[in-house]
This record gives structure tokens, C-alpha cells and sequence, in this order.
């Protein structure tokens, strides 16, 4: 890979978004000589995005700043099929209320990322229900389905891997790999789109809207993916012991949003401000280089950095401000995740393992039991005894709440209604 003229190639190789493209050299003197149109598509399987779909947003939000015209391509056709990329079973199919309900989510989520309007850089949204909807099975078949070669299709991780484990593969999500792909050249007709960006699971399905671009109306389109990202210590980007770590607040507190990239692990602190900031890179370079407990002041610039893109600098600073009274000062701070119990229900007592569950400072019971056993468990600052050990109204502190904390860094207020 030579070293592109292009500053949307240059920035993205130097921040560590880019992982294949279908063909460089074209691509970025393509992107030198002029504006370009590139999409992603995301299908409405809830009514926000997560952390893990945040290098593609930051890498739109990257190809608009550098000139170019972003199209975010909402799945509400696709989303009736079920991509099987990734997957090891079939996805739920939504009716048409739940899809339009989370693709109104979706919608607030990219407003905060990338803008949208008229003007030449401005995104647009679209549906490919716009289309796909008015397709006809025989035609489809002809004009579309006779460039696919089922050997081919065979050999792509989607399928492959589901076959191997004898896992079920329905007819229906066979077909996901060709509408994605008229997704592609739809959009080059409607929009002039020459780009597609995914994440590294996509690659072989935005090949095949490539290669069927050039095949019916002989376009040269491009296809160019992320690198999927998991932590230092392997774990999946976007998952927390909570569950996902979602973008819109009706979902996650700020205060939890900043809190998890606050207990970003040492060793991804440089990789995670280059891919979800917008810092210089020298001042990155700067950061990753402390050493001991000064790290923890790189974390909580890339937590503050990261919060104010998906909630405003202000909210930002308030959860920092949070996170400090809480840890620093060891005050009780409002911000904190609020989980609300009946009054008489905390009257009778709850057994311990069972409150940490609902107030999901553990994924299940039995990793509640563990977190108590192990001693990670506290109310109100003093460790829980046992697992069954009865947390009720007498618990409450002098404001009115009942703390849990798992470890150091977790915490929810138990609030009596």
C-alpha cells in the first residue's frame, strides 16, 4: 500500500481505520481529484447503535470532514431478512412498527456524529425498503441473481463457518449477500454512491457489489472495510458486564458512557484516541506514553473526548465530575445509574445476588453470587457478607439511597419509590 495523496486515505491509515480495500491506487486518486459519495449500512435490529459500530460512524464522520458526501443507508428492507454475517443463528425477524421505531433511534444517534442537510458534503439518509420493496422475484432472479456464483457464495465466512457447525442457514438469509449488493449499485444509480465502507465481517459482501456494479451497469465502485476491535485482553468492543454499551441516553447513562471509557485497559488508551477522537496525533502520541498512575488522566481525557461527541461537551464534564466526587471525593453525586425499587418490596429485603442482577451490575445470578463470593460486592462501602444476605430500608444512607458497587469503578443508586 503506497502512500496515498488522497487526506481522507492519509488520515484514516494514520488513525488505524483502514483494513482492506477492493482497489488503492484507484480509490485514492479518486478521492484526490474531487468529492466522492460513500455509504454504510446499518439494519434496524434496535433502536440505537453501540460502541461497537462507533469506528464506522467516526470514520464517516471523517470522510465528511475531508470533503466528501456521507449516505447512511438504514436497512428497513434488509432488516426483514437477517444478515448472517457474524452470526451463529437466525436473527429475530421484526415487524414493520419495530423497525420503524428503532430506525427513529438510529436517526438521533448519527445526528450527533456527521450533518446532515442539501449541501454538497451534507449526509443523507436513506431506506432501501425504498426499493427493495418494490422488487420482483423473477426479475431479481434474471438481472440480479445470475451474476452470484452459489460456489462462490458457499466459500464466504458468513455461510461457511454456519455450515461447518452445522448450524441452520435459512433460505432467507442466503439471500441477505445479493440485496446487499444491489444495495451497492442501487445507490450508485440514485445517488452516484462509489464507496462502501463496512466492518472486516462485510468484506465478502461488499466485494460482490463491486464486482456486480461493474457486471450490469459497468461501474467502478469501491469497497474499503474497518478493522474489527477487540481490547487488549481480547474481549469483543462493545460489550460490557452490563451488556452492550449503547450510544443514545434513553439506553445508557452519559455517566456510565463515560465510565466505561474511563476503564479503557492501559495498553488501548493510544489505539482507542487515534480511532474515537478527534485529538492531533502528536498530542495522542504524547498521552500513550505515560507510564503508572498517569495513565489514568490519558483515560479520563479520552472518556471526556469521547462522551462530548456522542453528548455534548457539557454532559461530558458533568460525568467527569461525577466520576471525580464519587471516586475522589467519595461524595454521593446524581448523576450515577438509578436503579428504582417498590418501597415494600426493600421493606421485606432482597436477597444481595438478586439486587445486583436487577440493577445489572451482573450479567446473571450466578455472576452475581461469584462477584459476592470473590468480595467485589459492597453496599454502601462495606463488603456483602454473603450471597442471600437481605439488602432492605435499613440500608438506606443519609440521602435517601442505597449504594451497590462492583469493584472500584461500578456503581448504582437503589432508589425507594
Amino acid at each position: 500500500m503506497s502512500t496515498p495523496r488522497s487526506e481522507f486515505l492519509s488520515a484514516a491509515i494514520e488513525r488505524g481505520f483502514i483494513h482492506q480495500c477492493t482497489d488503492f491506487e484507484t480509490l485514492d486518486q479518486r478521492l484526490h481529484s474531487g468529492r466522492l459519495s460513500g455509504y454504510i449500512g446499518y439494519d434496524c435490529t434496535a433502536d440505537s447503535l453501540h460502541v461497537g459500530n462507533l469506528v464506522g460512524i467516526m470514520l464517516l464522520r471523517l470522510f465528511q470532514k475531508c470533503g466528501h458526501k456521507p449516505i447512511v443507508l438504514m436497512g428497513g428492507g434488509t432488516t426483514r431478512i437477517g444478515d448472517p454475517s457474524g452470526k451463529d443463528e437466525a436473527r429475530r425477524l421484526l415487524d414493520d412498527a419495530e423497525i420503524g421505531r428503532n430506525m427513529a433511534g438510529i436517526r438521533l444517534v448519527f445526528a450527533k456524529f456527521i450533518d446532515f442537510g442539501d449541501g454538497p458534503s451534507d449526509a443523507l439518509m436513506v431506506n432501501n425498503a425504498d426499493w427493495l420493496d418494490e422488487l420482483r422475484y423473477i426479475p431479481l432472479l434474471r438481472d440480479v441473481g445470475r451474476h452470484f456464483s452459489v460456489n462462490r457464495m458457499l466459500t464466504q465466512d458468513s455461510v461457511r463457518l454456519r455450515l461447518e457447525r452445522d448450524q441452520p442457514l435459512s433460505f432467507l438469509e442466503f439471500n441477505y449477500p445479493i440485496l446487499q449488493a444491489f444495495d451497492f449499485v442501487e445507490l450508485a444509480r440514485r445517488s452516484g454512491c462509489e464507496l462502501q465502507i463496512g466492518g472486516s465481517d462485510q468484506w465478502g459482501n461488499i466485494v460482490g457489489g463491486v464486482e456486480l456494479g461493474r457486471r450490469i451497469d459497468g461501474r467502478t465502485l469501491f469497497g474499503l472495510t474497518t478493522p474489527l476491535i477487540a481490547t487488549a485482553s481480547g474481549a469483543k468492543m462493545g460489550k460490557s458486564v452490563g451488556g452492550a454499551v449503547w450510544l443514545n441516553t434513553e439506553k445508557l447513562s452519559p455517566y456510565e458512557y463515560w465510565q466505561f471509557w474511563r476503564n479503557t485497559e492501559d495498553a488501548d488508551v493510544g489505539r482507542f484516541l487515534r480511532l474515537f477522537t478527534e485529538l492531533p496525533i502528536g498530542e495522542i502520541a504524547r498521552l500513550e506514553r505515560l507510564e503508572g498512575s498517569e495513565i489514568n488522566e490519558a483515560k479520563k481525557f479520552l472518556a471526556t473526548e469521547v462522551t462530548t461527541l456522542a453528548h455534548s461537551q457539557q454532559v461530558a464534564l458533568a460525568a467527569a465530575e461525577t466520576a471525580r466526587a464519587v471516586f475522589e471525593v467519595g461524595g454521593l453525586a446524581s448523576e450515577l445509574p438509578m436503579l428504582a425499587v417498590s418501597r415494600d418490596t426493600l421493606g421485606r429485603g432482597i436477597a444481595a445476588f438478586d439486587l445486583f442482577t436487577d440493577a445489572k451490575l451482573a450479567a446473571s445470578k450466578g455472576e452475581a453470587r461469584r462477584l459476592i463470593r470473590g468480595g467485589g460486592a459492597r453496599v454502601n462501602d462495606r463488603p456483602v457478607k454473603s450471597e442471600t444476605e437481605p439488602i432492605s430500608l435499613v440500608d438506606l444512607d443519609p440521602h435517601g439511597f442505597i449504594r451497590l458497587s462492583a469493584g472500584r469503578k461500578r456503581h448504582v443508586l437503589v432508589r425507594p419509590v
